[in-house]
């Protein structure tokens, strides 16, 4: 026996409402679940020269600070930054034709100046790294940037998760006692699922 015209009428727009309604809970429920959802970082940082140090540090503590869970994976050169003393990290400008050289003393049409010296130039000047890395640390200074060591306390205090490749560790035959304290000792197969399912992954 089929249903009645009225019955089939409410139906209708019972069906109707449905559709109206339903995509809206839905995309209400999708949102509210993406609000309460932690972001996620994974960086890995490949590099222990001075200039480099900042990328990692100050992106992770950034992030932490923001409610982020941040983990930083430090392989080859990047375990240089995991040292216990990392007042020695230099600049590098061999090779580097995006750093033009700037004075941080003197008046300011001289700060200004940018002084782009070959690289030739630069492999043939004894000492000329430490001079690059005297001028940069100066430079950090007067403008109030943060030092590497205050960045990677902050990082640690704001729960950012160090993360020391073991295989790299094992390689350039250094020992835990060579690092700082309460670090993860991991490989890539440990970190990759990390950077797979963070929100933002990151390679400096």
């Amino acid at each position: 026996m089929g249903a009645t015209p009225e019955i089939a009428v409410i139906d209708d727009l019972i069906r109707q409402r449905l559709d109206e309604i339903l995509p809206q809970r839905i995309e209400a429920q999708l949102q509210a679940r993406e609000q309460s959802r932690t972001p996620s970082l994974a960086i890995i940082a490949s590099k222990g020269t001075l200039d480099w140090a900042y990328p990692p540090f100050i992106l992770g503590s950034t992030a932490a600070a923001l409610g982020w869970d941040v983990s930083i994976f430090f392989t080859f050169y990047g375990l240089n930054l995991l040292k216990k003393d990392i007042s020695d990290l230099k600049v590098s400008p061999l090779g580097n034709p995006g750093m033009p050289m700037k004075m941080p003393f003197g008046p300011d049409w001289f700060k200004s100046l940018n002084w782009n010296i070959p690289n030739a130039l630069q492999a043939g000047i004894p000492g000329f790294e430490s001079v690059a890395t005297l001028l940069m640390k100066q430079t950090i200074k007067n403008t109030g940037v943060a030092s590497i060591e205050e960045l990677r306390a902050l990082s640690r205090e704001a729960e950012v998760k160090f993360i020391a490749c073991q295989m790299t560790v094992d390689l350039f035959g250094f020992s835990h006692d060579d690092f700082i304290d309460d670090l993860d000792y991991a490989g890539a197969a440990t970190f990759l699922p990390v950077a797979q399912k963070a929100d933002v992954s990151l390679f400096i």
